[in-house]
């Protein structure tokens, strides 16, 4: 999706965010490797959250003209493996693979089902979810041993 500026540039939607402050964390890698971004529907997702997809998340936009090294800065970040704190790689039990979502919002457990609920019903965002890495390549979610 293209935004022009005043100034003739154009602007293009590099990545899209359900989370404000992981647009904020990836803008400021840009901003430091000097791809000047900006922040689309971020106020708008701040103020409530139900409104993510609604609006269709945090837009990160750049310049057209910084694509091609903002895309391997993208890649370089999602190709870095997960470790453990004694930099260990972290790897599915299931499957042994490194191909994991870090960080991955999900709702299965008790609490997590009954937050789900609760929230439709109330029109909040849900209140309660687990933090866990997910497989990418066999999709089992969970949480790496201490």
């Amino acid at each position: 999706m293209y935004c022009i500026l005043e100034a003739g540039i154009k602007l293009i939607t590099l990545k899209t965010f359900d989370d404000v402050t992981e647009a904020y964390v990836l803008k400021s890698r840009l901003e430091h490797e000097g791809i000047t971004c900006y922040l689309h529907d971020e106020n708008t997702v701040s103020v409530n959250p139900l409104f993510s997809q609604l609006v269709g998340g945090v837009k990160l936009k750049i310049e057209e003209k910084d694509l091609g090294i903002a895309a391997s800065i993208v890649q370089d970040i999602n190709e870095n493996l997960s470790t453990d704190d004694s930099d260990n790689v972290i790897t599915c039990p299931k499957c042994n693979s490194s191909n994991l979502i870090a960080g991955f919002k999900s709702v299965k457990s008790v609490k997590g089902i009954f937050s789900a609920i609760i929230s439709f019903l109330l029109f909040v965002y849900p209140f309660h979810y687990n933090s866990v890495f997910k497989c990418k390549e066999c999709n089992l979610e969970f949480k790496p041993e201490r």
